[in-house]
């Protein structure tokens, strides 16, 4: 009433009109930052993962090193650091590496069809058993897994105290075992094995069978 009166002119139902579309564009400018902090304000409050947690989101994986009101801050491990909108983090699958105190590794290693089998697991077990960073509980287990076209596949599973050891030297290291003891073994590492077979198909008699 009081504009009206200052501004004959002007139509009060301009004014709400514009001051209706002004909200709406106001709302969708701040839609994104209002939706990061209360995502930010939810992880804070529930903490499903901490500061120098290892996690995997997006792609990316990383140290978490700071949950900010907007974003999380992640340092790669190679060196680089990814800001990540937390409402991406809030809406997406997040694995947390350092959850808990073990983890489990893996690696599949292939020897010959002509090997005994339960020698090479005996082998491998005697091999990775050696490795002081590994857990003794639960023990490391050594499985026939696969036979493959040209090798028999042995899948080593093991458990790591995150806390206590670094997860890649370790892998590192239990393959170097294993190939040192395969090979002192005499237990063969095949490679891969392919046969190619050159046929003429002009040959009056290529679609007898029998031929």
């Amino acid at each position: 009433m009081g504009a009206t009166i200052v501004v004959p002119t002007l139509n009060p139902g301009d004014l709400i009109a514009g001051l209706g579309v002004s909200s709406v564009a106001i709302g969708f400018a701040f839609k994104d930052i209002l939706q990061n902090w209360l995502a930010g304000l939810l992880i804070l409050l529930r903490k499903p993962f901490e500061i120098n947690d290892q996690i995997e989101v997006a792609g990316f994986v990383g140290t978490v090193e700071g949950i900010e009101t907007r974003a999380t801050l992640i340092k790669t491990f190679d060196g680089q650091r990814v800001v990540i909108p937390n409402s991406d983090i809030y809406t997406n699958a997040v694995l947390v590496k350092t959850a808990f105190d073990k983890r489990r590794s893996q690696y599949d290693v292939g020897i010959g069809y002509g090997d005994d089998i339960e020698e090479a697991c005996e082998v491998i077990r005697k091999a990775v058993a050696e490795i002081a960073e590994i857990e003794k509980e639960p023990a490391p287990s050594i499985l026939a897994w696969e036979l493959a076209a040209s090798w028999v596949t042995i899948r080593i599973q093991w458990w790591t105290n995150i806390r206590r050891s670094d997860i890649a030297k370790v892998r590192a290291s239990v393959i170097v075992a294993i190939k040192r003891a395969l090979d002192k073994a005499h237990i063969d590492m095949p490679y891969n094995t392919q046969v190619t077979l050159l046929h003429d198909q002009t040959e009056s008699i290529d679609s007898d069978r029998e031929s």
